[in-house]
């Protein structure tokens, strides 16, 4: 495994979470390519877009950057190519203050890309290249297992292997280490899986996909988490956008409303609530608690361009916490 050790803030890896929690974080390292347009366009027509950006993303790594801004002291480990996009890609991390030590590169392949469009609406449609993301593999598992000596949380995402995922997920639950998975991009699951996950934190389209009927209401994603927890999961907690969440044990739930904010760009927002939940439960807060925590943070991103850009901080989160 070879690293990018030469950027120039390196040496500064960790500057946020030096006392938070540990959190580690597998999953794909990305480069966004966003069009900002009016509208989406139908197929085989040009429509004129209004504004153009390019910054850090991959569910991964924004979950990471979320967490660290929160105050996790968080490291990340994946892949990126040996591409023109992978410094930008690290330093994106490392300038969050995540630790990108255990990050690797891949000779001959590309880091991983997404190109999206958002319109007026601030709704949005991503094309993803997953790229080096792909060939995650031994050398992570060896990461991750020694990580997770240390850790309080094992945040994973489906942008690598679904195997690889599952095995690093095992080995928490074997070291009673917490495992948050957000199951996106939607794949098959083993039912193994399931119950290696103290919570699962599918947003309305994939908790449709993994329970096989719609979500598209709180009454809807009652019902979807109740099947996930029949399906081994510790607590199921479904987010559905401008609604809210509805969160599961076998225990209680219950719905939290979402914070009324002006969206602008809904991308990464599932992210900003990920990483932000493994924070607030690494520090001790219940669900219920840790799920308002969360839903600030999602909102809070959805009112800024960006990915990883959009990522709330501490501060700004208790601020809205307070102010609500």
């Amino acid at each position: 495994m070879v690293g990018y050790l030469h950027l120039d803030s390196v040496a500064e890896i960790m500057t946020t979470g030096q006392d938070g929690p540990r959190i580690v974080v597998l999953g794909g390292i990305n480069i966004d390519l966003v069009a900002m347009t009016p509208r989406f366009p139908q197929a085989g027509e040009t429509v004129v877009g209004n504004r153009f950006l390019s910054y850090g993303g991959g569910k991964g790594a924004n979950q990471a950057v979320a967490a660290a801004r929160m105050g996790g002291q968080t490291s990340m480990v994946g892949r990126v190519g040996d591409d023109i996009f992978a410094p930008q890609a690290l330093q994106a991390l490392v300038d969050s203050g995540v630790n990108v030590e255990p990050v690797g590169v891949t000779p001959g392949e590309s880091t991983g890309i997404a190109v999206i469009s958002i319109d007026d609406m601030a709704q949005n449609q991503i094309i993803q290249v997953l790229g080096a993301n792909t060939t995650c593999g031994d050398e992570e598992e060896a990461q991750i297992l020694t990580l997770l000596e240390h850790a309080s949380t094992l945040l994973l995402q489906l942008e690598v292997s679904v195997d690889l995922s599952l095995r690093c997920a095992q080995a928490a639950k074997e070291r009673g280490v917490r495992v948050i998975l957000d199951p996106s991009p939607v794949r098959p699951l083993p039912e193994a899986f399931f119950s290696c996950c103290d919570i699962i934190t599918p947003n309305e389209t994939d908790a449709q996909a993994l329970v096989g009927k719609a979500v598209s209401n709180p009454d809807q994603a009652a019902e979807a988490a109740a099947i996930l927890l029949e399906r081994g999961v510790g607590a199921a907690i479904v987010t559905l956008g401008p609604q809210g969440t509805h969160w599961a044990t076998r225990e209680g739930s219950a719905f939290v409303p979402a914070f009324p904010v002006d969206g602008i760009d809904s991308v990464g927002a599932g992210d900003a609530f990920n990483g932000a939940l493994a924070v607030a439960l690494a520090e001790g807060r219940d669900l219920g608690s840790a799920v308002r925590v969360a839903s600030a943070a999602g909102a809070l991103s959805v009112t800024r361009s960006g990915a990883q850009d959009s990522m709330p901080t501490r501060a700004e989160v208790e601020e809205l916490l307070r102010s609500r």
